[in-house]
């Protein structure tokens, strides 16, 4: 017999946004905040969140930016509904589209729900973090389907990012640091112009995630950005982190 799933309420940037989250499997938290603060997003633009889940850095930016317009893709049927609802809740139920579809599919079966229009402004993501093998397998069928990836899905995503992104759009992602060749390899020829930012968990630590952007069509060269601290020694946020996490600053000036 299946336990009925539970969830919690979750808060962010200091309450402005609170997202219900099943409490088995894998949950949102800083990584979404950061990605909707790396989202160059301005009001009146159009942007694309593949993988969505429950909408937590959908809300994020909506919550940051007035204005914009959302459409998240979710594989899990349960997950999209969470976030029409989490959507609604937070009174952005007119701004946040959610589309139930596999990211993965044939372009024929992408093109048939109407994605692949190169439509919107900016793609952002947070795709899967392990890649199948590397990793004890979650007992939560959801959890695992979100933090396991196939080895060379990065490509599906980064087509998928492309196809959706009209020209001149922007790209962001966030991931483990160690998956940065991945993402580079899948970006190239995609989008240019790149900027890497790390995120150090301590002053004088490795990083642990770094934020990949990109502009669709760009044959500008690659930069990499100072390092991003995320805590004090005394596990605190730093003033930069807290900016972000508690008040929703962007990530750029």
């Amino acid at each position: 017999m299946t336990s009925p799933v539970t969830f919690t309420c979750d808060a962010f940037l200091d309450g402005r946004v609170t997202v219900r989250q099943p409490k088995p499997g894998f949950r949102s938290g800083l990584d979404a905040v950061f990605l909707a603060a790396a989202c160059r997003a301005q009001a009146g633009e159009r942007v694309l969140e593949a993988g969505c889940g429950a909408g937590a850095a959908s809300l994020c930016l909506l919550a940051r930016v007035p204005g914009v317009s959302m459409t998240g893709v979710e594989i899990d049927a349960g997950l999209a509904a969470l976030a029409r609802q989490n959507a609604t809740d937070n009174g952005f139920g007119a701004q946040f589209d959610i589309v139930n579809a596999d990211l993965t599919l044939s372009w024929a079966e992408l093109d048939a729900s109407g994605l692949l229009r190169e439509a919107y402004d900016h793609v952002i993501a947070n795709p899967p973090f392990f890649e199948h093998g590397r990793t004890r397998p979650s007992k939560d069928a959801r959890n695992g389907r979100a933090r396991a990836m196939a080895t060379g899905a990065f490509e599906d995503w980064a087509r998928f990012l492309a196809a959706v992104a009209r020209p001149s759009a922007t790209a962001t992602v966030i991931h483990t640091a160690e998956a940065l060749p991945q993402i580079l390899a899948a970006f190239d020829r995609r989008f240019g112009a790149l900027s890497i930012l790390p995120l150090h968990p301590k002053h004088g630590a490795p990083a642990i995630r770094v934020i990949v952007s990109g502009i669709k069509g760009s044959r500008a060269p690659a930069s990499i950005l100072p390092g991003f601290v995320l805590h004090e020694a005394d596990g605190k946020p730093t003033m930069a982190a807290a900016a972000i996490l508690r008040h929703g600053q962007s990530l750029h000036p």
